[in-house]
């Protein structure tokens, strides 16, 4: 099978092309810098800076992962635009490129996050769930899905996977964290009862490839363990891993005045389940946060 990545490079993206060439896929990657994919994902991927260099060459699946951090930098007016560019405006690219070509592929697989449903509160969501506020990262999410979906016309299969927090020793939103929790200057944040869905990278690798070779696979799926835990636990369990305190909460106000609008999505949270992946017949293998924080504790 020929594979079309977009975001590569990225976290999941890197892990995503070993797991296939292991399986003995052939590998494309779009990037803006090419140069770095051979390196970064792996000697047999090819890069490339612009679609058209695929050619007339026949392409199976495309997976869509391309998309600026979104909790690096401040929301500011124009760092919102790059957000927005990097998913939205990449994704039109792509699909304009798709309707070019004489042969379409089978399916495209593209990112989302659990995000699209803006701060879930209490309630629990499911794929079936609709918004329950819109912010900017929702929007941007719903956007981002939307435009996805728009291959359907093409006759492909799309898979929008809403992605919770990864957790992984290669970098993401684990690695923010080790910093103030090493120095025992971690602990709950604001009042440490927002839910946090979480999954495991290997977790993360495993369902999309599923979703690849589920051949009834479409519309939304959280890709998230099925026990998502409030903030306040997700901070003692690593602490514990770490072998450190967790006494030092973070107060709304300090974080509402240093990150405006961004605060947004740590303060809010979404307890969202995998309904659909489970009810596809995929397994988790880690489905407890402590397990997953245990197994990637000697390379944190």
């Amino acid at each position: 099978m020929h594979i079309l990545l977009t975001g590569g490079t990225g976290l999941i993206g890197r892990q995503l092309c070993r797991q296939w060439l292991s399986q003995g896929h052939s590998l494309t990657v779009w990037s803006r810098s090419p140069e770095k994919v051979a390196k970064l994902c792996g000697s047999q991927v090819r890069g490339i800076a612009h679609l058209e260099d695929i050619g007339e060459a026949p392409v199976d699946a495309v997976i869509n992962l391309a998309g600026a951090p979104i909790a690096d930098r401040l929301w500011t007016h124009r760092r919102k635009t790059l957000l927005w560019d990097s998913r939205i405006r990449l994704s039109e690219t792509l699909l304009l490129w798709l309707e070019s070509r004489e042969h379409q592929p089978s399916v495209l697989i593209s990112g989302s996050a659990v995000g699209w449903y803006g701060d879930g509160g209490e309630r629990e969501l499911t794929e079936d769930s609709p918004p329950v506020s819109e912010d900017f990262a929702s929007r941007l999410c719903i956007a981002w899905e939307e435009t996805a979906q728009r291959a359907e016309a093409l006759g492909m299969r799309v898979v929008l996977v809403r992605t919770g927090l990864v957790l992984s020793a290669e970098g993401g939103f684990l690695s923010r964290l080790l910093l103030p929790f090493k120095a025992a200057l971690g602990g709950p944040i604001g009042n440490g009862r927002q839910w946090m869905s979480w999954i495991h990278i290997e977790d993360q690798i495993a369902l999309i490839d599923f979703l690849l070779h589920e051949n009834n696979a479409r519309g939304p799926y959280n890709a998230c363990a099925p026990t998502p835990v409030r903030n306040r636990e997700f901070a003692k369990t690593l602490a514990a891993v770490l072998h450190r305190p967790a006494f030092m909460p973070m107060p709304a106000f300090a974080l509402k005045l240093g990150l405006g609008e961004l605060s947004l999505l740590l303060l809010g949270g979404q307890r969202a389940t995998p309904a659909r992946l489970l009810a596809a017949g995929f397994t988790f293998r880690f489905t407890e946060l402590r397990a997953a924080l245990d197994d990637l504790s000697s390379r944190l």
